[in-house]
């Protein structure tokens, strides 16, 4: 039976880079768990493109930790293959923007595999990759409105750092499900506490976590985002704004129990903010929490989406920066809302 295992830290954990904190993770893993396989395009040899993987194939063997040719569909039929027959492959697909190129064997295997069987059979592979904000146009993709129309059957774990990821594999670890875990490419290099319990500790998946508590508006977000969410939170305090910030963590599920619709309740406003093209994953939340969860009984204001311009990310951080939502867009969709709301106050 599944056990929700929060992480514990103590006055000795170390402060590392992100990297550092999964790499930490994937040796535990690899050392306790002799099913856990690890491959995918420089997984083997360098330890993947952001060095979670360092030094894993010297230390377990090439068996265990290989690199792939550069094709994303037979990553992840070997992944398919692997977990089917007992293994708990993580498969990497380099980029989020890639998973279009196994599109097939993610859809039409992989995620209906127990379906199609009647649950006789199973194939618990977790597909590990990353995505969202980087200054390149192969490298910035979010596309996950592309997965929630077509993979039911595959959790999405889109964690705002990396110990959350940790936590998240650990989780999928005790699923006979596969799992699609989009690591944020932008936080290898940021600092974060190892927890002392790296290798125990899960998060429960489809229970978003309340980051900060407020009374004025709900806004809704993950990954990447949520930094720039929080940003946007200490902005609005210094205009007397509170706000409610809440990480959903996974797409798929998604709120289990009804965490953003009880905070609609309170604050009767809300916002979806993430890098996915208008229509995609914030659409797919806003209908969740207003017509699914009857979030339409409490709304004060109109809801709003906040997400990336309706194209490919351009190169360069004129790209980023003017395709991408960034704070200071978060804290004038909430302002104008007040406005609208209490005209004489704001």
């Amino acid at each position: 039976m599944f056990r929700v295992r929060p992480a514990k830290y103590s006055d000795n954990s170390p402060v590392l880079n992100g990297y550092q904190i999964l790499n930490n993770y994937f040796d535990q893993i690899l050392e306790h768990n002799p099913a856990v396989i690890a491959f995918g395009e420089d997984v083997g040899q360098i330890g993947d493109v952001n060095q979670g993987f360092a030094g894993m194939q010297l230390k377990y063997g090439k068996e265990r930790v290989f690199d792939t040719g550069i094709r994303e569909w037979t990553i992840v039929g070997q992944a398919i293959g692997g977990a089917m027959r007992g293994l708990r492959p993580i498969a990497e697909i380099q980029y989020l923007d890639y998973m279009a190129y196994a599109f097939s064997a993610l859809s039409d295997d992989l995620a209906t595999l127990r379906y199609r069987s009647n649950g006789i059979q199973c194939a618990p592979a977790i597909i590990r990759t990353r995505g969202h904000r980087l200054e390149g146009i192969w490298h910035a993709g979010s596309p996950m409105g592309m997965i929630l129309t077509s993979m039911q059957g595959i959790y999405l774990c889109v964690p705002r750092n990396m110990v959350q990821a940790a936590g998240m594999y650990n989780t999928l670890m005790q699923s006979d499900d596969p799992g699609i875990v989009v690591e944020c490419l932008n936080g290898y290099r940021l600092k974060e506490k190892l927890p002392d319990n790296i290798l125990e500790f899960t998060v429960p998946l489809g229970v978003p976590e309340i980051l900060h508590s407020g009374e004025n508006v709900t806004l809704v977000t993950y990954g990447s985002c949520v930094r720039e969410a929080v940003k946007a939170v200490d902005m609005l305090k210094g205009f007397g704004i509170s706000a409610e910030l809440i990480d959903v963590q996974t797409l798929m599920p998604f709120d289990l129990e009804g965490v953003i619709v009880n905070s609609l309740k309170k604050t009767g406003r809300i916002i979806f903010m993430d890098e996915d093209i208008p229509g995609g994953a914030t659409a797919y939340m806003m209908r969740h929490v207003l017509e699914v969860q009857n979030g339409y009984h409490y709304l004060d204001s109109k809801p709003v989406c906040i997400t990336a311009a309706a194209h490919r990310t351009p190169f360069g951080s004129d790209g980023d920066y003017f395709t991408k939502p960034y704070a200071e867009d978060v804290f004038e969709v909430v302002y104008d809302m007040m406005k609208e709301c209490c005209p004489d106050r704001f």
